[in-house]
């Protein structure tokens, strides 16, 4: 059997943020934890499968005893926003209405989406759904990857690939990803494509090269619990 570990969690607390910070009390916890996984499955749908179409590649969430703070990494943050920000303040609302809580949405812009795992493999799948070559999708995504700076590309298709009656794999590979090196910065996402013929599933590595001193991006907060990205191995 294939023993892999999954790169986010091979690398929370070291390198990489938790992506749920608050503490609980143990009569509180699970409360909380499904709440979290409610609110994530909630704003994945309202923003990802029904229009804006936000391109929403991670939530974040951040809890204090008076506020919960969401934590929004988007490809299209206007969409987010709204115009004069009415998606944003809906949004909230909603959010207040599902959990009970005083809620707060922080927005962060991906720039660079051509490199971010999730939405590759969104991307993909979304294409698959339409019928489109499941080998020339996956190619030009690769090399598109490649092409923003990423040092390494692994993409992964499994299903009835192309409507045949087998189902089989494709994996597809450029450049480097070195997945047991834990300075190596890699983004992992994963996908499903319910197609007419059946689901097909996506997988995407992307290796960013290794974590620099300076921070990427404004989601990993001290309190994240990944410590300082040094260079090198430890």
């Amino acid at each position: 059997m294939g023993q892999k570990v999954h790169p986010y969690g091979f690398r929370v607390g070291i390198t990489e943020p938790f992506k749920s910070r608050w503490y609980a009390p143990k009569a509180l916890y699970g409360e909380l934890l499904v709440e979290d996984y409610r609110i994530r499955q909630f704003v994945d749908k309202r923003l990802n499968r029904i229009p804006p179409f936000a391109a929403v590649s991670d939530i974040h969430i951040e809890r204090t005893r008076e506020e919960l703070k969401v934590i929004v990494k988007t490809a299209r943050p206007g969409l987010v926003i709204g115009p004069k920000g009415a998606e944003v303040d809906r949004l909230t609302e909603e959010l207040q209405y599902l959990t009970g809580r005083k809620v707060s949405i922080g927005i962060v812009e991906i720039k660079n989406p051509d490199m971010n795992a999730q939405l590759i493999a969104e991307g993909i799948a979304e294409q698959l759904k339409k019928r489109a070559s499941f080998r020339r999708i996956v190619k030009m995504r690769a090399e598109g990857a490649m092409q923003s700076g990423a040092k390494g590309v692994r993409i992964l298709l499994a299903g009835r690939l192309g409507g045949a009656e087998m189902s089989r794999r494709l994996d597809n590979r450029l450049g480097s990803i070195p997945l047991s090196t834990l300075q190596a910065n890699i983004d992992y996402g994963f996908a499903e494509s319910f197609t007419t013929y059946g689901v097909i599933g996506v997988k995407v590595w992307v290796c960013k090269g290794l974590y620099s001193e300076e921070e990427d991006e404004a989601t990993a907060t001290k309190a994240a619990g990944g410590r300082g990205r040094a260079r090198g191995r430890h």
